[in-house]
């Protein structure tokens, strides 16, 4: 249901607009609310909390003929909006000094569009009490599958996002749960300590939680298991990789690099390979939040564009790259939906939504028999890259060692992959044709402006440094 206090705001904000549409040759208002519940049950504690996407608020992006300011504020009512109106004219206006070193910007199309848009969430709803005894229920499971596990965490958080962009053309409405369930055992033999982890997601409760308890034993047994695990001899190295790790490399070596908003910068060496051959002809990427149902799946973006299905790679060759609406009018292309703010408060950035390899033709079991010796990478931990030169650094939470075609029980862990992003995504020789989107991460745009993320694809085999 969207939010009845954005609903309560929506005519205020119409009227702020009318008063600056006279004065600015473009004006639009973000109205943004995302309330909901993270619950979490461990061995030792139990914590209910606001989700941590939780916000609400709103953001007036102006254009004065030469450059664009934004003004953002928590609330307006009919006592504050003068107030609000007198604060955006002046603290928006730009000295002669700084407009002299401003780069100069176009003025946004703001193209006739009025539409509300909705996805409903399904399964029963859950109360806080009923997801506590739940939660809590699956925490004694993973104690009784194991005498070794010392700790279990079990989280479920559940939020709903509403928000409108208006603007003198346009008038768009929307609203869209999201929810998802990870849990942890922590197991320990002696001094040695493993843990292991699971996440189930989706905008169906029962669902969620019929997956999330099906997986339960698996992760005691890979938590025991990573007892044993030792540490891989670096070198380089035929690889498998789960749909984890393949959304990993799809979102760190290649998606960072292709946001455009660093193309404008001249900070991403992807900028000079459009139309050129940038990985195996086996491989073609997205990136959307109309690509995919998860985490990152929205109607329109933070600048009111709606959502793309953006076709990154086509057999191998570098296609275009995302952007949000500011960058796309610098280069001169059709902004791609991927406009994103951490909240109301922060500015709007090309950010990745759902990133992913296509899948393709290949067994799984086939690519495992033609490994000679590598070893089959599972689970996301962590990645970096460097988009102006295409260097990586992903690390993998395990690997399975792979001798002449089968699992030879070896386990290794951590796992870091490096090298050069071209090289990796060439050695490219197989793509499977199974698939998966994980829709439970966060991305951070440097250090900081953080916005959830998904990622994903079938499994595919490469050759890359690990160690």
């Amino acid at each position: 249901m969207f939010s009845k206090y954005l609903e309560s705001k929506h005519d205020l904000c119409k009227d702020l607009l009318s008063r600056l549409v006279d004065k600015y040759p473009y004006v639009s208002i973000l109205g943004k609310h995302v309330a909901g519940d993270s619950i979490r049950v461990s061995t030792f504690a139990t914590s209910i909390n606001d989700t941590m996407e939780k916000q609400c608020g709103f953001v007036v992006k102006i254009y004065n003929g030469k450059s664009y300011s934004e003004y953002s504020f928590s609330d307006i009512t009919k006592d504050n909006i003068d107030t609000i109106e007198q604060d955006i004219l002046t603290k928006t206006k730009l000295s002669d000094d700084i407009l002299a070193n401003h780069v100069e910007g176009k003025i946004i199309p703001d193209e006739p569009l009025v539409k509300s848009f909705s996805r409903e969430r399904k399964g029963k709803q859950l109360s806080i009490e009923e997801a506590v005894n739940k939660l809590t229920a699956y925490k004694d499971l993973f104690h009784s599958k194991n005498p070794k596990v010392i700790q279990a965490l079990c989280l479920f958080e559940n939020y709903e996002v509403s928000s409108f962009f208006i603007s003198k053309n346009r008038d768009l409405k929307q609203n869209y749960p999201w929810m998802m369930a990870i849990g942890m055992a922590v197991i320990r033999d002696g001094n040695n300590v493993k843990s292991a982890r699971q996440t189930s997601v989706g905008i169906d409760t029962d669902a969620i939680f019929k997956d999330f308890e099906s997986k339960i034993d698996g992760t005691v047994k890979l938590a025991e298991e990573l007892l044993g695990a030792t540490m891989i001899e670096p070198g380089e190295y035929d690889i498998i990789t789960n749909s984890s790790i393949t959304g990993l490399i799809a979102h760190e070596a290649f998606g960072h690099g292709v946001e455009m908003d660093m193309f404008v910068k001249h900070r991403a060496r992807a900028r000079n390979y459009v139309g050129k051959p940038v990985a195996s002809p086996l491989v073609e990427m997205h990136d959307g939040a109309a690509a995919a149902d998860s985490v990152a799946s929205y109607f329109f973006d933070d600048d009111g564009v709606l959502a793309h299905d953006t076709l990154i790679i086509k057999n191998g060759i570098l296609q275009t790259g995302i952007s949000d609406v500011i960058s796309a009018m610098e280069l001169g292309t059709e902004p791609t939906g991927n406009g994103r703010r951490e909240s109301y408060k922060r500015k709007a950035y090309t950010r990745m939504t759902n990133t992913y390899f296509s899948r393709g033709t290949s067994k799984l079991e086939d690519m495992i028999k033609s490994i000679k010796h590598g070893y089959m990478l599972f689970d996301t931990n962590n990645g970096m890259e460097d988009p102006k030169n295409w260097n990586i650094q992903c690390t993998a939470e395990y690997g399975r060692e792979i001798k002449d075609g089968k699992f030879t029980g070896k386990i290794v862990s951590p796992v870091v992959m490096s090298g050069y992003v071209p090289d990796l995504l060439m050695s490219i020789s197989a793509v499977s044709d199974d698939f998966e989107v994980i829709g439970a991460g966060h991305c951070g745009k440097g250090h900081k402006e953080w916005v959830t993320v998904s990622d994903g694809g079938p499994c595919l085999k490469a050759r890359c440094k690990l160690s």
